[in-house]
Order: structure tokens, then sequence, then C-alpha cells
């Protein structure tokens, strides 16, 4: 994909931090009923944000937002374990899923199958490293095993999968349309960046 102009990607990467802040669990009650978008706050950073800065500037807001919610809501801190260290490789497995699509990014119908792969393989790897190292090393579960470790993902996994799901292809509900505007307005532009 062609890197956006700065003030899209200014625009985008508002839009994801309001995402971020408006859905993180425990920070709006109202909100409640959105499903969690920091999984696909992290793949769309990658998609649409050039700046390698978008990585560490999400992974930071997502700790202070955690932070901010261990000092005001009691629930929150059987999650802040030292496990949560998981979370780095965790969600920057997502943002690399998404620099990776971008750059076999073509439109067309044929982005499905690496949009597909993309979106599989880092919500796998993501889902390893958070469920599997909270699990597995944050001391809340007395006894760990893999089978009760594959329980757990056979119920939880497609939760979170459907949430990423659902925000990535609102995107794309957002971008096919200004792609098709973009194409239409700038015919000339797009058949020579074919050939690039």
């Amino acid at each position: 994909m062609k890197p956006l102009p700065l003030h899209y990607q200014y625009l985008i990467g508002f839009i994801l931090i309001a995402l971020m802040i408006a859905t993180r669990e425990y920070h709006f009650a109202s909100l409640h009923s959105l499903p969690g978008a920091s999984w696909a706050v992290f793949f769309l950073a990658g998609l649409y944000l050039r700046s390698s800065w978008s990585l560490p500037g999400f992974l930071a807001l997502t700790w202070i937002l955690d932070s901010s919610a261990y000092f005001t809501v009691a629930e929150s801190e059987f999650c802040l374990t030292t496990a949560y260290a998981f979370l780095l490789p965790a969600y920057s497995a997502l943002w690399a899923a998404g620099r990776w699509f971008a750059t076999h990014y073509q439109f067309s119908w044929r982005a499905w199958m690496p949009l597909s792969f993309s979106l599989l393989i880092g919500a796998m790897l993501c889902e390893l490293f958070s469920s599997g190292g909270f699990y597995f090393f944050s001391g809340q579960f007395t006894e760990t095993n893999f089978a009760e470790f594959w329980q757990r993902e056979l119920y939880y996994f497609p939760l979170y999968l459907q949430s990423l799901l659902f925000y990535v292809s609102t995107a794309a509900a957002i971008h096919i349309p200004l792609a098709l505007i973009h194409q239409s307005r700038y015919p000339r532009n797009n058949a020579i960046s074919q050939y690039q």
C-alpha cells in the first residue's frame, strides 16, 4: 500500500487512539457493549500508520490506560501481573501483521487472501503470547496444564477473533468506498502507480 498523506495518517491515528480509550476495559461503563478494539487498533496502526513510532506509542497508551484502571478499579489488579509483559510481543505481532499486509496490499479482490492470512497469523500469535503468558506466568492459576489451556482457548479465542474481525471489517467498509472515490477522481495517477 502506498503511504497515505500525513494528514490522513494523523486522522486515522486520532481515531485509533479514541477507539482504544473508548473500548479499553474498565474505562467507560456506558460503552461496555462495544467489543474491545485493542487487537484491531494494533493491526490497523501497522497497516495505515507509516511511522515505526506508532507501535511504542500505542503500547504506551495501553499501559497508561491499564495503569490508571489499576488505581481506580479493584478488579483490574487481577490482570496486572508479571505476565503483563507478554502483551508487548502479543500486540507487536498484530502490528507486524498489519505492516506485512500493507506491503502485500493491492486494491483488488485478491487482497482478501493476504489480509486473511495476516489477520489469522497475527491473531494466533497475539493470543498465544497474551493468554498463554497470562495463564502460565501470572500466578493467578494454582495448577496449569496444556489441556486446560486448550479448553480456555476454545472458549476465549473465538471471542477475541470476532472483535478483531468486527473492527477490521468496519475499517474495510470505510476504506473500500474511499479508495473507489479516489480511483474515479485520479484515474491517471492510479494507472501510473500500477507500473511503479
